[in-house]
């Protein structure tokens, strides 16, 4: 099977009610232990499904297609995402197998999204899948619904379907910080900022070095990194500073660059917004200014709007 097989799978736990009509608790009482009651089993058996995706991810991580289609009901169904369907253990033994001798390196990474139980002997699971290394084909990940029924006490996966999600590189969705890759400074009522952004982890990320330069002397350091949050679909950046502080910052396109959301905390524990601004100018220069600030919920004045120009070619 070239596409990824994205299945969770989930086992046994006995759930029982045992309603005492003989207590000597008020009716009301009585409702009241039930609901707890219940509620407490439906914990245990989603519990154990929770606990048998770790089995499914270790089943296949270890390449073992026996174990995983040990896991599915007799007669049990997977349709993947190019909607191929494979019926019963010996179909969907043999479509693993295939898999596995064609991308022996092949890991899953499993997120439950959503779990219940639809029944004493039906549940209902939905969420997401990744696959590494990269599998041919563009990259993205798969999500899933599974059905899982009891047999026998033991929970079994009954249906489960695929469908594939296609997402961009991160390096196309932060393509349009190329310009920022080199060395750049700025100088305002003395103090001196010196920066230098640089790609790293494959052009996925921008990582950008700074120091600030008091007029007496003194020197603060910093780092930020950019990059695509493919979760929430937005550039996104992190900061921290010398101090211990740190900050992550949400960044919207606006015309000729981006404005920044800020929320942090400082070393010592409080907590920091601003709205910064980066507009480019040119291919050596840019502004950039920061408004809306506030530390421990107090005001501060905007900043002066900055120009920071090139210093150097790319590093």
């Amino acid at each position: 099977m070239d596409c990824i097989l994205v299945t969770i799978l989930h086992a046994t736990a006995r759930a029982a009610l045992l309603v005492c009509l003989l207590s000597p608790i008020s009716v009301f009482g009585a409702e009241d232990a039930a609901k707890q009651v219940v509620a407490s089993d439906q914990s245990e058996e989603l519990a154990a499904i929770r606990e048998q995706s770790k089995a499914f991810e270790t089943a296949f991580n270890q390449a073992d297609s026996a174990a995983l289609a040990a896991l599915w009901t007799a007669d049990g169904q997977f349709v993947d995402d190019s909607g191929r369907s494979f019926t019963g253990r010996k179909e969907i033994g043999a479509g693993y197998a295939d898999l596995f001798a064609k991308h022996p390196d092949a890991k899953i990474q499993i997120t439950i999204d959503s779990l219940r139980l639809l029944s004493d002997d039906a549940a209902l699971e939905e969420g997401r899948a990744l696959v590494g290394p990269k599998l041919a084909g563009a990259a993205g990940y798969s999500t899933y619904t599974a059905v899982h029924v009891k047999v026998d006490g033991k929970w079994l996966m009954a249906s489960v379907r695929d469908r594939w999600v296609d997402t961009p590189s991160a390096n196309q969705n932060v393509a349009d910080l190329e310009w920022l890759i080199g060395k750049w400074t700025a100088e305002e009522y003395g103090v001196r900022i010196e920066s230098e952004c640089r790609w790293v982890a494959n052009k996925t990320f921008v990582e950008r070095m700074y120091t600030t330069t008091a007029p007496g002397g003194m020197k603060t350091t910093g780092v930020q990194l950019i990059g695509w949050n493919p979760l929430q679909g937005h550039v996104q950046s992190w900061n921290f500073s010398a101090d211990g502080g740190h900050a992550i910052g949400i960044w919207s396109p606006q015309e000729n660059g981006f404005v920044a959301e800020m929320h942090g905390v400082t070393g010592s524990g409080i907590p920091t917004m601003s709205v910064n601004t980066v507009t480019k100018l040119d291919d050596n220069a840019y502004t950039w200014q920061s408004k809306q600030r506030s530390i421990g919920g107090a005001a501060l004045p905007d900043t002066d709007e900055v120009v920071i120009k090139r210093q150097s070619s790319n590093p």
